[in-house]
């Protein structure tokens, strides 16, 4: 296999399965109704089943944030209040997002792949099809969907839990009283900030939800293919994750 087929030509190719994988769901986005019990269902598996983990992770981000700022800023020139006006723009611009695209690319994504390789490799999808279904449609679309809608409440709701636990944690170890972050918190506050936020949880959704169903819906191979599946799903989540993070600071701050 020549280094030129491996760095242009199949990539080239996966991007363009890819695409008209997502056109093809999307061409049936007006039929609600042959999707909206599996988009439901969808919501409540990668929205609220994921509310816990994401709870506990935000708070130990906002926490150790906390800890680390005020151990390496925080002495007689330097007022406290500089730990929240550091903590709260670092969770709402960067580590509510991150750490939440981080978890699901794992826990959403993995599981897409594994759902979806399994029922192309037992021929449940091409048994869809002769039922009459369209099964990218019927599949794909309550995925994505759902992904996009879910992902910017849990962002939210990891932004609020990071920065109470930086904040908690901040006051119990006496670091700094919950008023002065909060007042260093408002020096610096920007309206954008939360707006970007939303912004980039809305485009981690959809990397992931697509790019998990698309890896799983190509899946071949038996349960081995179901396996490597679901690792590549997770793992090209997290890594287009990344690019799409850079770009969209580049794009938008």
């Amino acid at each position: 296999m020549s280094i030129a087929r491996i760095l242009i030509v199949d990539p080239l190719s996966s991007l363009g399965r890819y695409g008209q994988l997502l056109y093809q769901a999307f061409l049936t986005l007006g039929d609600v109704r042959s999707y909206w019990k599996n988009f439901v269902q969808q919501m409540v598996s990668i929205g609220l089943e994921s509310i816990p983990i994401i709870a506990l992770a935000a708070a130990f981000s906002g926490m150790v944030t906390t800890v680390q700022t005020a151990y390496q800023l925080v002495s007689p020139i330097i007022p406290r209040n500089i730990i929240g006006a550091i903590v709260v723009p670092s969770m709402i611009l960067e580590l509510a997002a991150v750490v939440t695209g981080f978890i699901l690319a794992g826990r959403v994504g993995a599981r897409i792949a594994a759902e979806l390789g399994t029922m192309r490799v037992t021929e449940q999808i091409d048994a869809l099809e002769a039922m009459g279904l369209n099964s990218t449609g019927y599949l794909i679309v309550p995925r994505i969907l759902a992904g996009v809608v879910m992902f910017p409440c849990l962002y939210l709701i990891a932004a609020f839990v990071g920065i109470a636990g930086g904040a908690g944690v901040g006051h119990l170890m006496g670091l700094i009283p919950i008023t002065e972050f909060m007042e260093g918190a408002r020096m610096f506050f920007k309206p954008f900030d939360p707006v970007f936020g939303i912004i980039k949880a809305v485009v981690f959704g959809f990397i992931i939800t697509s790019l998990s169903c698309y890896v799983g819906y190509n899946t071949s191979g038996g349960a081995e293919g179901v396996g490597k599946a679901t690792t590549q799903a997770a793992v090209s989540s997290c890594i287009f994750l990344l690019v799409a993070d850079l770009l969209l600071a580049i794009t938008f701050l």
